[in-house]
């Protein structure tokens, strides 16, 4: 069902991006200066294998995607039973029923953010939470598998630093129940954030145009992107997670303190942590923290003592809720953008790998429709985010007036680029996103632009957005 859903599903947005991203810098382009990303290189560095195996066997980079993501699931889930399977814990007896769990967890779950940074870095913190959970029990750790876990939470921790809470809160919660705080110091964790730190001078040292043209920009501009925690509270992943979380904390309320659940509901608690402090709202910002209470859940069903009184009814009804939450998580993990119809004119207009690009501020639409049509993006950045962004921080009044004129400088860069880009690689397909904001007004308010676009001619509109195409 996992790799059939892959069949059906949009390939993810930001995931394409990232793609377009690894092909450029292959083919010689400078991060951060002649292709603009938001995030740090490790955003892109895992998806350059895909590009560069692709390339080596003719195949798409999407399919090496997911065919390497797939392999990472079953890596983990190996790794993680070996590190468990000589463990003291109570959830060993249930390993057929936890292994199913964690393949619908694991690969059913994420739907459209099948890929994302977070599903790859839950995948990459399953054995260091495997060694968490034995050390929470008490057990003492062989130096070779130490080693495993500090790689595994730093890669994890590389991806964003916010994810240093999912990592952290585990620990604290291993040396508790353990009682053993000398756990906090282990030396897998002296291990990760050594590691941590060393790339951290990496990126300093190999990047410094993140620094000092992509830092300012997140810093001031992107920061604007957030939603107030009591939206956050109430919506959807947040109950999803709660949900998950008190059912777990009902069925163990009647004896004691797993070790694997403790540590499992400690770092969905420490990636709830990570959400809210984001304050994105974003729905793969939100799949670790109920991916793992998700776990917690069907580690707790599975383990039910069916020789108590009531227990083969409870293990049934509980089992049938935790269906029932998988199936309602996985409905809202499924939101994604509908690109056929603008994919479909753009094959009809007959180009052989189309040169595009797009006024907008949205990121969602573009990229998998021009990686679809086999085309080329124009542009030096995702989208026209600063000018979306500050647009929508002036009619809502959420920036004074020194800081907006502040902007006005982050504006003009992304202008001159597009600008840029356009002059030197011309496009043969323009899309104007007209859906929210009058993007083609703003276009020919510009003389520069107005004078690029006249060689252009609407070709059709759909659902807000022009079509445009370069007449010869």
């Amino acid at each position: 069902m996992a790799v059939g859903l892959r069949a059906v599903l949009p390939f993810n947005v930001d995931v394409s991006w990232l793609l377009i991203v690894c092909e450029r810098v292959l083919d010689g382009q400078r991060l951060y200066l002649d292709i603009l990303e938001i995030n740090p290189p490790m955003a892109g560095a895992v998806n350059i294998i895909a590009v560069v195996l692709g390339r080596l066997l003719g195949l798409r980079a999407e399919l090496m995607t997911l065919v390497l993501v797939f392999g990472l699931i079953a890596g983990s889930m190996v790794v993680t039973w070996r590190l468990l399977r000589n463990s003291r814990i109570p959830g060993r007896a249930a390993a057929a029923p936890l292994a199913v769990c964690a393949i619908a967890v694991l690969g059913i779950l994420p739907m459209y953010d099948f890929g994302q940074r977070e599903h790859l870095a839950l995948l990459f913190l399953l054995p260091a939470l495997a060694v968490l959970i034995r050390r929470a029990d008490g057990e003492i750790i062989p130096p070779g598998v130490v080693v495993i876990a500090g790689i595994s939470a730093a890669i994890t921790m590389c991806f964003k630093p916010y994810f240093a809470f999912g990592v952290g809160t585990a620990v604290i919660a291993a040396a508790t129940n353990a009682r053993q705080w000398r756990i906090v110091f282990a030396p897998e964790n002296w291990i990760a954030s050594a590691l941590v730190v060393a790339y951290a001078l990496w990126v300093y040292v190999a990047f410094p145009a993140y620094f000092t043209v992509i830092y300012p920009v997140a810093s001031d501009v992107y920061r604007l992107l957030t939603s107030s925690w009591l939206a956050l509270a109430l919506g959807g992943a947040t109950t999803l997670w709660l949900v998950a979380v008190f059912a777990t904390l009902l069925l163990q309320s009647r004896r004691s303190a797993d070790p694997a659940l403790v540590v499992l509901l400690a770092s969905s608690l420490g990636f709830a942590m990570s959400y809210f402090v984001q304050s994105r709202g974003y729905n793969y910002h939100a799949y670790p923290m109920v991916a793992l209470a998700l776990m917690a859940f069907g580690y707790a069903v599975a383990t039910i003592d069916r020789a108590r009184q009531h227990g083969p009814r409870l293990q049934v009804g509980s089992s049938v809720a935790a269906v029932a939450l998988l199936v309602s998580a996985c409905f809202w993990f499924k939101a994604s953008v509908d690109v056929r119809a603008l994919q479909d004119a753009v094959v009809k207009l007959g180009l052989q790998r189309p040169k595009i690009i797009m006024l907008g501020g949205a990121a969602t639409i573009a990229h998998p429709l021009v990686r679809n049509v086999g085309g080329v993006w124009v542009s030096r950045q995702e989208a026209l985010s600063i000018r979306e962004i500050v647009r929508r921080a002036r009619l809502e009044r959420t920036i004074d007036a020194a800081t907006s004129a502040r902007f006005d400088e982050y504006l003009a860069a992304e202008r001159n680029g597009l600008v840029d880009d356009i002059r030197k690689l011309p496009p043969d397909v323009v899309l104007i996103d007209d859906r929210e904001a009058d993007w083609s007004a703003w276009a020919q308010a510009d003389p520069e632009l107005a004078q690029l676009l006249k060689s252009y001619a609407l070709v059709q509109t759909i659902d807000g957005i022009d079509i445009l195409k370069r007449m010869p």
